[in-house]
């Protein structure tokens, strides 16, 4: 069975962890697929917006694979960590949009692969934290890095030391995650939410999305720098000028990415 399932609709990539009866848990194969999974969208400019997911109805992805753990070497869980941090510093990197669909448990690496993604929405019934210091580990895949970002450093402490378990609705409280819906309503509302992105030009989203990205990661005068070179990036573009034409002749516009 695939550990990580693919398909590509309407310019929407959807990639699904597939390893229910292990909670959608990481093992070394899965990770290797998922990798080769984003280089995958990475380098197709007919994927607009990627949704992130896990099989059935109870997790995301419960993080890494312990009873796989249990096997490993030394060496062999640092291949694990490395390949995890991999593959989720490529999703972060990925030039599309990427929305977390969270459907149940989001525990350490799911919860990583969360908060790599641009958005996270979650059905009311999830669970999430970073819970590594409880098993004597610390997050190894952005956690102690991207958490700050999103709730401040003095949170992400408090969240990460004390291993804390927390509810959909506490983590939109948080700025966690950006909706929280009803499971029946979860794809749908990850579907509009990618609508929403893809009836605007699509090489100013990801622009956009790198100003912002790379902007974060700075100070304020490089990030207006950074911004700067992004918009001249979009100046030259057919796209723009059909924006433009568009709106002089009371229609909608019909951008093709280029």
């Amino acid at each position: 069975m695939e550990p990580v399932l693919y398909k590509k609709e309407n310019h929407i990539a959807y990639v699904t962890i597939n390893r229910v009866e292990a909670l959608n848990c990481f093992n070394y194969d899965t990770l290797h697929r998922l990798q080769e999974v984003t280089n995958r969208i990475h380098l197709d400019q007919e994927v607009k917006v990627v949704i992130f997911t896990g099989a059935g109805e109870k997790a995301f992805s419960a993080g890494a694979d312990l009873k796989e753990r249990k096997t490993l070497t030394e060496t062999e869980v640092r291949r694990n960590v490395k390949a995890i941090r991999d593959v989720f510093n490529s999703i972060a990197d990925l030039p599309q949009p990427t929305i977390a669909a969270v459907n149940g448990y989001a525990f350490g690496g799911g919860f990583e692969l969360m908060i790599a993604c641009d958005f996270s929405i979650a059905c009311s019934e999830a669970k999430m934290g970073l819970t590594e210091t409880s098993w004597a580990i610390i997050p190894g895949a952005g956690g102690t890095q991207r958490l700050p970002r999103l709730v401040g450093e003095m949170k992400a402490k408090e969240l990460i030391l004390t291993a804390k378990r927390f509810t959909a609705e506490e983590a939109l409280d948080l700025g966690v995650v950006l909706q929280v819906v009803e499971r029946e309503n979860l794809l749908a509302a990850c579907e509009k939410l990618a609508a929403d992105m893809m009836k605007n030009g699509p090489i100013a989203i990801k622009q956009a999305k790198y100003a912002i990205t790379q902007g974060m990661n700075t100070d304020l005068q490089t990030g207006l720098a950074i911004e700067s070179k992004a918009y001249e990036l979009v100046i030259p573009t057919k796209d723009r000028v059909e924006a433009i034409n568009a709106f002089n002749e009371k229609r909608e516009p019909r951008f093709e990415g280029n």
